[in-house]
């Protein structure tokens, strides 16, 4: 995937990106043996011969994580609060690891790593609809005609929600709370919370079990994986494949 040629030297950790401009700009870089010096120009490093100063930059190895999120981290590779990131828990891990889409401060479960951009673009485009699902646990037991209305599709501030899978995982035999299974297939913010609230049952535990074929399973809290080969390739014809709206 072709990014600014100052992103590829930074993220193979040249220089910051600042400095990386400065480079460019006084001819220190060359792509496929030729010069570049226009800030603007573009670079895939897994195809394209990148050196500075006649120097090779070193090619980053690609990494697919699987990560067992905590509540209370931040997805992020920095948090100007000081608050704990998902990459704090990567300190083994020497590629530079970005997260694919979003698991609020609050919810836990899986969530993706990789540094593989155009992978993680894929699976995070509108277009795709990469199914996610949840356990969510939710004040009272909701009616099995509410579940009716999450899985046919709510009303939202900003529209109506595709339609979901939805079904019971766990009922208090005393009525205060249910664990309830959704899977979406969108990416807006905190939309789970946000429909759960809008049958009146707000969520007290958000869970995040499965994305787009892979499975959290008996991975522990705070804990990472690479992915299997088997389930790479799966996530690869996910995003390969452009998937109708379920709508």
């Amino acid at each position: 995937m072709e990014e600014r040629l100052q992103k590829v030297l930074a993220n193979a950790g040249v220089a910051s990106r600042r400095k990386c401009e400065d480079l460019i700009a006084a001819g220190k870089v060359t792509v496929n043996g030729k010069v570049v010096t226009e800030l603007g120009a573009k670079a895939d490093p897994s195809v394209d011969a990148i050196a500075v100063s006649g120097r090779p930059i070193k090619k980053e190895t690609k990494m697919y994580i699987m990560f067992n999120k905590p509540k209370g981290v931040i997805t992020s590779v920095s948090d100007p609060k000081g608050r704990s990131v998902v990459t704090d828990y990567l300190k083994d891990v020497k590629e530079r690891l970005y997260p694919v889409g979003r698991l609020d401060y609050d919810s836990e479960g899986l969530l993706l790593l990789t540094n593989d951009g155009d992978l993680a673009h894929k699976l995070t485009h509108p277009s795709h609809h990469v199914p996610k699902t949840y356990h969510a646990t939710v004040e009272r037991v909701p009616h099995g005609s509410a579940l009716e209305k999450l899985a046919k599709g709510i009303k939202l501030e900003d529209g109506m929600t595709a339609p979901a899978e939805v079904e019971y995982h766990d009922i208090d035999p005393d009525g205060k709370y249910a664990t309830i299974a959704i899977t979406i297939h969108e990416g807006r913010n905190r939309q789970v919370r946000r429909m759960f609230d809008a049958i009146h049952h707000p969520v007290t535990r958000l869970k995040r079990i499965a994305f787009g074929g892979l499975f959290l399973n008996n991975l522990q809290r705070g804990k990472h994986r690479k992915l299997t080969e088997d389930e790479l390739g799966m996530l690869r014809e996910i995003a390969d494949s452009v998937m109708p709206d379920p709508r």
